[in-house]
């Protein structure tokens, strides 16, 4: 990727890689130090008051997400299969058997019996609310098949071109949360069916990413993200999933969970499908803070840090807290530090 920045989220002790070195104060044990007598440092910055927001950069995957399996029941030969990449909507077919379309139907309840007149459950709601959808009528959407809801069957089944049974039997239909994309064809025209026919997505496209588990608190549900395309051009997301279950790495992977990330503007994607893309993480916001370079942080012996306070042409060490490391600055907090002062920097 374009950017990629060596970010430290952390307090004293962290070492900051990727940015300036940290000289070594040489305090001993960390007492109040005496005025420097050395020369005046090389260069000077500022001490500023500012707002500083815990940030990292992750890698993720910008495609369609999970994917999800369609399996073929009942007896026949698979006549017609849909090509990858064809977008699915309730009612249409998803494949043939026979000839005879198997449609798409939403919900969150397989086919998993057969659903006639007497039967009851959520199931069969399930049913009715797609026979509504698709514009049959003439029975109460409830938990119970009656004979209406059988009748309104019927008249699907003879717009399907099917068998007019008023009965829905498993594998005459596939089930899924909403429109679907076919990933990847499972089986081939003129196979019997039984098994994986073909596998799916949603179509909507998301972001996401194997997150090292160190990141994992930057990652709350709901939080803005900034993500970075492979263009260079940058949008905004929302994590919508955080996982639970970590991932173990190998020797020199890390261990990881999964997230992901739903995009607000799909035409801001391009035709992107499977791409590398950089998702920014931002976490607390340090507001009001006292913040220097990096590089004006020097060690002390006693594993703190401190700063060389430039002022009336003279040094002072002044020993300091820190808090966020982020974008080249650090959080700083100690007695007599004050908005505008100057501390030195490396040159």
């Amino acid at each position: 990727m374009a950017r990629k920045r060596a970010v430290v989220l952390g307090a004293a002790g962290v070492v900051v890689a990727g940015g300036a070195g940290l000289a070594t104060a040489g305090l001993g044990g960390g007492g109040e130090p005496a005025a420097a007598r050395s020369s005046l440092p090389p260069a000077t910055a500022p001490i500023e008051r500012t707002t500083l927001v815990e940030t990292q950069d992750v890698d993720g995957t910008l495609g369609y997400g999970g994917t999800r399996t369609a399996i073929g029941a009942g007896n026949g030969t698979l006549t017609w299969l849909p090509a990858a990449g064809s977008v699915i909507a309730r009612g249409r077919p998803v494949y043939r058997v026979d000839d005879r379309p198997v449609p798409l139907l939403y919900g969150r309840l397989p086919l998993y019996r057969t659903l006639s007149a007497g039967t009851k459950g959520d199931d069969v709601e399930q049913l009715e609310k797609n026979l509504r959808a698709l514009g049959y009528t003439g029975f109460t959407v409830d938990e119970t098949y009656g004979s209406a809801t059988a009748a309104a069957v019927k008249r699907w089944q003879d717009a399907l071109g099917v068998a007019e049974t008023g009965r829905v039997e498993p594998g005459s239909a596939v089930v899924a949360s909403g429109r679907i994309r076919v990933a990847e064809r499972k089986a081939n025209v003129g196979d019997r069916i039984g098994g994986a026919v073909l596998t799916y997505t949603g179509t909507t496209r998301v972001v996401t990413v194997d997150l090292d588990v160190r990141y994992q608190r930057l990652a709350r549900k709901g939080a803005e993200v900034e993500i970075e395309l492979p263009s260079g051009d940058t949008t905004k997301g929302r994590i919508a999933s955080v996982g639970r279950v970590a991932k173990e790495g190998g020797e020199e992977d890390p261990t990881t969970i999964e997230l992901t990330v739903a995009v607000r503007g799909q035409k801001a994607l391009g035709s992107y499908d499977k791409a590398p893309v950089e998702v920014r993480l931002t976490a607390d916001r340090h507001g009001d803070v006292l913040a220097v370079p990096i590089g004006a942080l020097l060690a002390r012996g006693d594993g703190g840090y401190a700063v060389q306070v430039v002022q009336d042409g003279r040094v002072r060490t002044v020993p300091v807290e820190t808090g966020v490391f982020t974008d080249g600055q650090v959080e700083i907090s100690g007695a007599g530090l004050a908005e505008g002062m100057k501390v030195g920097v490396p040159a």
